[in-house]
């Protein structure tokens, strides 16, 4: 009786493993839809549910390590599906959102630069896995894919008509090289994987996330291209304070007292 009962008890927590460790990828297959969704809308000149979708995917993209990590179930395999992924939801679905929303007027400048975006990505992609392991987690070096791909699905969620007008799509190509241009560089951005909610001095980061989902809830366009460009800028803007930092003001230049005249 024992021995049959004993053989069928450790299946259980095996089964359970399995689960946890498919939670994980199913939160990035999951990202992987809502970015080919969001190309399908592009496409179809639906750009502000584009932009929606694009949103959804970041956040299933910030949940997918975080359960990994959570659940002990991190692995090569899951890191690789992750980066495949990023490459559609955030290389190339933005870029074809950008493209169909404010490149239209000039296509041959407009599929070059939203081609400069995706190749960008996947470089960046591609740089960050090879530093993964002996990288600072505290930070990203350059621009991570998905916050570029909020930059622009920010841009889109406040202005949703398609941009006809020339200067306006010239602008709207500037900003996408730019981003280009940050995710292959070498500025640090902040990855707040260090951020404790249970510290008792986390107490203001809970405040200013409660006040911020409550704007959120009023203003959801506004606030969102405004978090996701203060981001962005906070790269250059950490270099810049850093270099003057390291310029900061030196001490007095000595000035050799002259021998009196005739000794």
């Amino acid at each position: 009786m024992s021995g049959p009962a004993s053989s069928t008890t450790p299946s259980h927590p095996r089964r359970l493993r399995r689960g946890a460790a498919l939670l994980p990828s199913l939160f990035t297959i999951g990202n992987l839809f809502l970015g080919f969704w969001a190309v399908i809308k592009a496409t179809q000149g639906q750009f502000e549910p584009a932009a929606h979708l694009l949103f959804w995917a970041i956040v299933l993209d910030m949940l997918d390590g975080r359960i990994a990590r959570m659940t002990g179930t991190t692995s090569e395999f899951g890191g690789q599906l992750d980066s495949l992924a990023d490459v559609i939801s955030f290389g190339v679905a933005p870029a074809m959102l950008a493209y169909f929303w404010a490149f239209s007027a000039m296509p041959r400048a407009g599929w070059l630069t939203a081609f400069l975006f995706v190749a960008a990505g996947a470089v960046r992609l591609a740089r960050f896995n090879v530093q993964r392991p002996g990288s600072d987690g505290k930070y990203f070096v350059g621009l991570p894919i998905p916050a570029a791909a909020g930059q622009v699905a920010a841009l889109v969620a406040v202005l949703p008509g398609p941009v006809r007008d020339k200067p306006a799509a010239f602008g709207g190509l500037a900003v996408v090289v730019i981003l280009s241009f940050l995710m292959v560089s070498t500025f640090r951005y902040q990855s707040f994987k260090g951020l404790d909610l249970r510290a008792r001095r986390s107490y203001a980061s809970i405040l200013g996330i409660a006040v911020a989902l409550v704007v959120l809830f009023f203003e959801p366009a506004g606030v969102l291209v405004t978090l996701a460009s203060g981001y962005v800028l906070s790269g250059p803007a950490g270099y810049l304070l850093g270099l003057l930092r390291r310029r900061g003001p030196g001490a007095p230049p000595v000035v050799a007292e002259s021998a009196p005249q005739g000794l």
